[in-house]
C-alpha cells in the first residue's frame, strides 16, 4: 500500500512547450546554427546568451517558425513550429518592434489583440491593460512617430503579453530601457513565470538574466557551448581588498563579512556572505584601522562563466 501510494503521489512530468532538436541553418554558405538542442518547460525563464554572430536571433527566428531550419525540428507545444496554431500561444519581442508612425499606441494593440486572438469584446480592455503593465498608461493615444526609443520598446513588450501568452520570447527586451524600465521588466518576467509561463530571454545583459532566468544557454559560433541552472552557477560575490599592509586584527574583522579566499601581505580575497555588503565591509576595515589602497569587486559569476566559455569554445563543446 505505501508504494502504491508513493507511485500516486509522484510527480507527473511537465510536457516542455518549446523543443528543438538539431537545429541548423546557413546562409551563403556560413553557419549561422549548427545542431541546436533546447528545451523549457512551463514556469520556465531560459536566458539565450552570446556574442554578436553567435546565431542567437536566427535560433529565435527557426523557433517561430519564421525562418525554415536547414536540419533538425522545432515544436511549440507539441506542433510544427511553422504552424500558425502553434503560435497563437506565443508572445513575441522582435529586437526592433517596427510600427506605422501615423498608428496610435492604442490602435498598433488592437490589432496586435486581434492577432492573438483575443475575443472583440476584449480588445480595448486588452490594450489598456498591457499599457498599463508596461508603464504607458495615458499614453495610447499619442501617434507611434512621436514616441521615443523606450516608449517603442515598452510598445512591442506590451504587444508580446496580449492575450496572457503561454510562452514570451523577448529578443534584447531591455537595450532601449533605462534603469527603470529594466527593473519593470525583470518584474514582468517574474510575473509571467508566476503564473506558470514559460520566457525565452535573448539578452546581452548578463547580470539581468542572473536575477529572472532559471537556466542559461551560451551559445557561440552556431553551437550551444552550455545549458546550466544559474542555482548551479559560482555563487560570486567576491572582493579583493588591497591594504597597506595585513594584519591579524584586520583579517579577524574581515572573516565577519565571509571566507578568506586568499590573503597575502598586502591584499585579502574575500568571498562575502551577503554579495551587498562590500560598502559595509569597508567601513568596519577602516574603523579597524586599515589603510585600503583599492576595493576591486570581482565579476558576477554568469559573466565568468560566459567569457571563459566564449573564450575556450573548444573546451566546453568537447564536455
Amino acid at each position: 500500500m505505501t508504494q502504491g501510494t508513493s507511485v500516486l503521489n509522484a510527480p507527473v512530468p511537465v510536457a516542455p512547450v518549446l523543443v528543438a532538436r538539431g537545429l541548423a541553418k546557413a546562409f551563403g554558405g556560413r553557419t549561422a546554427v549548427d545542431g541546436l538542442d533546447l528545451h523549457i518547460r512551463p514556469g520556465e525563464a531560459v536566458g539565450l546568451l552570446g556574442p554578436n554572430g553567435a546565431g542567437k536571433t536566427t535560433t529565435v527566428k527557426m523557433l517561430l517558425g519564421l525562418v525554415r531550419p536547414d536540419d533538425g525540428t522545432a515544436e511549440l507545444f507539441g506542433r510544427d513550429a511553422a504552424d500558425p496554431a502553434a503560435r497563437t500561444r506565443v508572445g513575441y519581442l522582435p529586437e526592433t518592434f517596427a510600427q506605422p508612425e501615423w498608428a496610435t499606441g492604442d490602435r498598433v494593440l488592437r490589432q496586435h489583440a486581434r492577432l492573438a486572438r483575443v475575443p472583440r469584446e476584449d480588445v480595448a480592455r486588452a490594450a489598456a491593460d498591457a499599457l498599463r503593465r508596461v508603464g504607458l498608461a495615458g499614453r495610447g493615444g499619442e501617434r507611434v512617430g512621436g514616441y521615443s526609443k523606450g516608449m517603442r520598446q515598452r510598445l512591442g513588450l506590451a504587444a508580446a503579453l496580449l492575450g496572457d501568452p503561454d510562452l514570451v520570447i523577448l529578443d534584447e527586451p531591455t537595450s532601449a530601457l533605462d534603469p527603470v524600465g529594466r527593473r519593470e521588466v525583470r518584474d514582468i518576467v517574474l510575473a509571467l513565470r508566476a503564473r506558470g509561463a514559460a520566457v525565452l530571454l535573448n539578452s546581452h545583459l548578463l547580470g539581468e538574466v542572473e536575477q529572472v532566468c532559471d537556466r542559461v544557454v551560451v551559445m557561440d559560433r552556431g553551437r550551444v557551448l552550455a545549458d546550466r541552472a544559474v542555482a548551479d552557477l559560482p555563487s560570486g560575490g567576491e572582493v579583493r581588498l588591497v591594504l597597506d599592509r595585513v594584519e591579524e586584527r584586520l583579517v579577524a574583522v574581515i572573516e565577519g563579512f565571509g571566507t578568506i579566499v586568499h590573503a597575502d601581505d598586502r591584499a585579502v580575497l574575500v568571498g562575502l556572505d551577503d554579495r551587498d555588503a562590500g560598502p559595509e565591509l569597508v567601513t568596519a576595515v577602516a574603523a579597524a584601522g586599515g589603510r585600503i589602497r583599492a576595493v576591486v569587486p570581482l565579476q558576477s559569476s554568469l559573466e565568468e562563466v560566459f567569457l571563459q566559455l566564449v573564450d575556450h569554445p573548444g573546451e566546453e563543446a568537447r564536455s
